[in-house]
Protein backbone atom coordinates (compact mmCIF):
# COMPACT_ATOMS: atom_id res chain seq x y z
CA UNK A 1 0.00 0.00 0.00
CA UNK A 2 1.63 3.31 -1.12
CA UNK A 3 1.35 6.11 1.59
CA UNK A 4 -1.10 7.92 0.16
CA UNK A 5 -3.71 4.74 0.62
CA UNK A 6 -2.47 4.20 3.96
CA UNK A 7 -2.76 7.70 5.18
CA UNK A 8 -6.76 7.97 3.32
CA UNK A 9 -7.30 4.07 5.23
CA UNK A 10 -6.72 5.64 8.55
CA UNK A 11 -8.21 8.73 7.90
CA UNK A 12 -11.35 6.90 6.51
CA UNK A 13 -11.47 4.66 9.53
CA UNK A 14 -11.20 7.18 12.14
CA UNK A 15 -12.89 10.67 11.24
CA UNK A 16 -16.36 11.12 11.01
CA UNK A 17 -16.44 15.26 11.14
CA UNK A 18 -18.77 17.44 9.60
CA UNK A 19 -15.93 18.93 6.84
CA UNK A 20 -13.87 16.31 6.86
CA UNK A 21 -14.96 15.91 2.94
CA UNK A 22 -13.99 18.92 2.09
CA UNK A 23 -10.85 18.86 3.43
CA UNK A 24 -9.57 15.68 1.47
CA UNK A 25 -11.06 17.25 -1.01
CA UNK A 26 -8.61 20.46 -0.32
CA UNK A 27 -5.49 17.75 0.26
CA UNK A 28 -6.03 15.72 -2.74
CA UNK A 29 -5.91 18.81 -5.07
CA UNK A 30 -2.84 20.42 -3.25
CA UNK A 31 0.64 19.05 -3.45
CA UNK A 32 0.36 17.45 0.42
CA UNK A 33 1.01 13.97 -1.08
CA UNK A 34 3.63 14.54 -3.17
CA UNK A 35 5.32 17.52 -0.93
CA UNK A 36 8.14 16.62 1.10
CA UNK A 37 8.17 16.58 4.95
CA UNK A 38 11.27 19.06 4.88
CA UNK A 39 13.78 20.70 2.10
CA UNK A 40 16.94 19.06 4.07
CA UNK A 41 15.97 17.37 7.64
CA UNK A 42 13.32 14.64 7.65
CA UNK A 43 11.52 12.85 4.85
CA UNK A 44 13.27 15.67 2.40
CA UNK A 45 11.75 13.52 -0.83
CA UNK A 46 8.65 13.32 -2.66
CA UNK A 47 5.41 12.19 -0.70
CA UNK A 48 7.74 12.53 2.41
CA UNK A 49 5.24 15.12 4.18
CA UNK A 50 2.20 12.24 3.93
CA UNK A 51 4.77 9.77 5.29
CA UNK A 52 6.02 11.63 7.88
CA UNK A 53 1.97 12.62 8.90
CA UNK A 54 1.86 9.01 9.00
CA UNK A 55 4.65 7.96 11.08
CA UNK A 56 3.82 10.61 13.59
CA UNK A 57 0.45 9.26 13.80
CA UNK A 58 1.54 5.97 14.24
CA UNK A 59 4.13 7.19 17.02
CA UNK A 60 1.24 8.94 18.36
CA UNK A 61 -0.45 5.72 19.19
CA UNK A 62 2.44 3.96 20.52
CA UNK A 63 3.17 6.82 22.75
CA UNK A 64 -0.24 6.86 23.98
CA UNK A 65 -0.47 3.07 24.82
CA UNK A 66 2.19 3.26 26.46
CA UNK A 67 0.73 6.23 28.95
CA UNK A 68 -2.35 5.20 29.35
CA UNK A 69 -2.38 1.21 28.42
CA UNK A 70 -4.66 -0.92 25.83
CA UNK A 71 -7.72 1.36 26.95
CA UNK A 72 -6.47 5.02 25.93
CA UNK A 73 -9.08 5.50 23.54
CA UNK A 74 -10.93 6.20 27.40
CA UNK A 75 -8.51 8.95 27.53
CA UNK A 76 -8.88 10.63 23.79
CA UNK A 77 -10.69 9.02 20.94
CA UNK A 78 -9.48 7.38 17.83
CA UNK A 79 -10.90 10.44 15.46
CA UNK A 80 -9.34 13.11 17.73
CA UNK A 81 -5.79 11.28 17.55
CA UNK A 82 -5.64 10.88 13.84
CA UNK A 83 -6.73 13.94 13.08
CA UNK A 84 -3.89 15.09 15.43
CA UNK A 85 -1.38 12.99 14.31
CA UNK A 86 -2.14 12.85 10.57
CA UNK A 87 -2.44 16.89 9.69
CA UNK A 88 -0.04 18.83 12.38
CA UNK A 89 1.86 19.63 9.61
CA UNK A 90 -0.86 20.69 6.88
CA UNK A 91 0.76 24.17 7.49
CA UNK A 92 3.57 22.97 4.80
CA UNK A 93 0.81 22.63 2.02
CA UNK A 94 2.22 23.94 -0.89
CA UNK A 95 5.79 25.83 0.58
CA UNK A 96 8.05 23.26 -0.81
CA UNK A 97 9.31 24.43 -4.73
CA UNK A 98 11.40 22.07 -6.25
CA UNK A 99 14.55 23.96 -7.50
CA UNK A 100 18.38 23.31 -8.23
CA UNK A 101 21.80 24.13 -6.31
CA UNK A 102 25.32 24.24 -6.71
CA UNK A 103 26.68 21.75 -5.14
CA UNK A 104 30.67 21.04 -4.58
CA UNK A 105 31.19 16.95 -5.55
CA UNK A 106 34.57 15.62 -5.74
CA UNK A 107 36.45 19.10 -6.45
CA UNK A 108 33.94 20.01 -9.32
CA UNK A 109 30.55 22.64 -9.00
CA UNK A 110 26.87 20.02 -9.86
CA UNK A 111 23.90 20.48 -10.28
CA UNK A 112 21.42 19.05 -7.64
CA UNK A 113 18.11 18.65 -6.97
CA UNK A 114 16.66 20.24 -4.16
CA UNK A 115 13.43 21.52 -2.26
CA UNK A 116 13.27 25.54 -1.93
CA UNK A 117 11.19 26.47 1.27
CA UNK A 118 8.81 29.47 -0.07
CA UNK A 119 5.53 29.95 2.02
CA UNK A 120 2.51 31.94 0.43
CA UNK A 121 1.38 32.15 3.85
CA UNK A 122 3.90 32.89 6.71
CA UNK A 123 0.86 32.37 9.27
CA UNK A 124 3.49 30.56 11.86
CA UNK A 125 3.79 26.28 12.01
CA UNK A 126 1.08 25.16 14.27
CA UNK A 127 -1.06 27.87 14.09
CA UNK A 128 -1.14 28.02 10.48
CA UNK A 129 -2.18 23.80 10.60
CA UNK A 130 -4.96 25.36 13.01
CA UNK A 131 -5.63 27.91 11.08
CA UNK A 132 -6.17 25.84 7.93
CA UNK A 133 -7.96 22.66 9.72
CA UNK A 134 -10.64 25.23 11.36
CA UNK A 135 -11.68 26.11 7.38
CA UNK A 136 -12.86 22.64 6.99
CA UNK A 137 -13.15 21.01 10.61
CA UNK A 138 -14.42 22.17 14.15
CA UNK A 139 -11.48 21.41 15.88
CA UNK A 140 -11.64 20.44 19.88
CA UNK A 141 -9.62 23.02 22.25
CA UNK A 142 -7.12 19.79 22.94
CA UNK A 143 -6.39 18.85 19.25
CA UNK A 144 -6.31 22.55 18.44
CA UNK A 145 -3.91 23.14 21.68
CA UNK A 146 -1.92 20.00 20.51
CA UNK A 147 -1.25 20.92 16.86
CA UNK A 148 -0.88 24.63 17.49
CA UNK A 149 2.13 23.40 19.89
CA UNK A 150 3.14 20.23 18.41
CA UNK A 151 6.86 22.06 17.66
CA UNK A 152 7.39 21.99 21.09
CA UNK A 153 10.89 23.78 21.92
CA UNK A 154 11.46 24.22 18.31
CA UNK A 155 8.71 26.82 18.15
CA UNK A 156 9.71 29.90 18.47
CA UNK A 157 7.11 31.12 20.58
CA UNK A 158 8.32 28.96 23.28
CA UNK A 159 11.81 31.23 23.37
CA UNK A 160 13.15 33.95 25.81
CA UNK A 161 10.76 32.86 28.68
CA UNK A 162 7.30 32.29 27.55
CA UNK A 163 5.24 29.34 29.47
CA UNK A 164 2.67 29.10 27.55
CA UNK A 165 4.02 25.80 25.92
CA UNK A 166 4.83 24.62 29.30
CA UNK A 167 1.06 25.48 30.59
CA UNK A 168 -0.48 23.87 27.59
CA UNK A 169 1.97 20.16 28.58
CA UNK A 170 0.58 20.50 31.65
CA UNK A 171 -3.34 21.22 31.13
CA UNK A 172 -3.49 18.52 28.10
CA UNK A 173 -0.66 16.09 28.44
CA UNK A 174 -2.01 14.63 25.19
CA UNK A 175 -0.28 17.82 23.29
CA UNK A 176 3.17 16.77 24.77
CA UNK A 177 2.62 13.32 23.44
CA UNK A 178 1.89 15.10 20.13
CA UNK A 179 5.38 16.72 20.27
CA UNK A 180 6.88 13.51 21.18
CA UNK A 181 5.89 11.48 18.33
CA UNK A 182 6.69 14.38 16.38
CA UNK A 183 10.16 14.16 17.05
CA UNK A 184 10.60 10.50 17.17
CA UNK A 185 9.16 10.07 13.56
CA UNK A 186 11.70 12.41 12.79
CA UNK A 187 14.45 11.57 14.58
CA UNK A 188 14.03 7.90 14.95
CA UNK A 189 12.29 7.16 11.15
CA UNK A 190 13.52 9.62 8.99
CA UNK A 191 16.55 10.95 7.78
CA UNK A 192 17.97 12.88 4.86
CA UNK A 193 21.06 12.83 3.44
CA UNK A 194 22.44 16.16 3.73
Amino acid sequence: MDARDEFLEIFYDNVDREGADKLIEWLEKSDFFVAPASGRRHSCYRGGLCQHSINVYKRFVKLLQAEYGNDWQKRVSPESVAIMGLLHDVCKVDTYVEDVKNVKVDGRWEQKPYFRYEDKLPYGHGEKSVYILSAFIKLTREEALAINWHMGEYDIRAKNGNYMMADVYYKYPVSFLLHVADLTATYLDENCEN
